[in-house]
């Protein structure tokens, strides 16, 4: 898996998450403290997000970073 890759993968797993929770990307990016715009880029694969983004993310969608990081193909 390359980077784009990986990239791409975790915002999908992102995305899974927030919808099973019923959440939008304006309510998850409130949660985080971060612009909506941000967290459409993360979703999307677009970003190189760091670790305490993804650490907020997480903790904002009550999951397991490694949750995050999990190919589920």
């Amino acid at each position: 898996m390359n980077d784009l890759q990986l990239l791409s993968k975790i915002g999908s797993n992102i995305r899974k998450f927030r919808a099973s929770k019923n959440l939008t990307q304006n309510g998850l990016a409130i949660a985080c403290n971060f612009e909506k715009a941000s967290m459409s880029r993360i979703e999307a694969g677009k970003t190189n997000i760091t670790i305490l983004t993804l650490l907020k993310i997480s903790d904002a969608l009550e999951v397991s970073i490694i949750d995050l990081l999990q190919d589920r193909s």
